[in-house]
């Protein structure tokens, strides 16, 4: 089934990802964008929007009439105030879906709260890199806020420990999945290219199986 999915943050580096990836799909794809001249894309089913995720009533009446919102929103890697802005626009998504009358928000955050031992998150460890803390923790904050959230039928989903620029853009369309904990391989790594990432996003957006739950997907 064919569907109308607006996304948020399609310029970013998973953003741009499922964007490809729907579009290739055939799906209608409303892309939310500070900037829509950093969207080089153009296709029949693309709609560029000029928005603010902090407006959240602005962003409401943007989102009306979608089958599902996917937010891969990021306040910006060298933001001073990242831990606050990605908060703030998180949270402003979230309210903007509920005023839309949209129901089903799919929400891309970090590996940082995946649980490597009991009580012990990803972002507490001493070998987490400081310079990615900020947003870790913003992300790790704001599912716990998304968890307490009744009335979208929401979905948060942490890629693997291992998910950056360095890594190959490939697509496999092959992943697992897991909850709370990270998936590794049999070689103890837990990877997965961002374009098998956004393969997952787009797959749990046709298929829902991870309904007001946290996932996570690797090799």
């Amino acid at each position: 089934m064919k569907m109308k999915l607006t996304l948020i943050g399609a310029t970013g580096f998973v953003g741009s990802a499922v964007l490809k990836e729907a579009l290739s799909r055939g799906h209608k794809v409303i892309a939310i964008v500070r900037d829509p001249g950093k969207l080089s894309i153009q296709h029949d089913q693309l709609s560029v929007v000029r928005g603010d995720v902090t407006d959240t009533a602005a962003l409401a009446e943007q989102l009306r009439g979608s089958d599902v919102v996917i937010s891969a929103y990021n306040a910006g890697w060298t933001n001073p105030d990242l831990y606050n802005a990605f908060l703030k626009g998180s949270q402003s998504v979230q309210e903007a879906t509920k005023r839309s009358g949209v129901k089903r928000l799919i929400v891309v955050g970090g590996a940082g709260s995946l649980f490597i031992a009991p009580g012990v998150q990803v972002v507490d460890t001493p070998e987490f890199p400081a310079d990615w803390k900020p947003g870790a923790l913003a992300a790790r904050d704001y599912l716990s806020l998304l968890q307490k959230e009744e009335q979208l039928e929401w979905t948060f989903l942490s890629p693997a420990l291992e998910m950056h620029q360095g890594l190959p853009r490939k697509r496999t369309g092959v992943y697992r999945t897991g909850l709370d904990n990270p998936v590794f391989d049999s070689n103890n790594k837990s990877t997965i290219s961002v374009d098998d990432l956004a393969v997952a996003i787009v797959d749990e957006a046709e298929d829902p199986k991870h309904i007001r739950q946290r996932f996570t997907v690797a090799y």
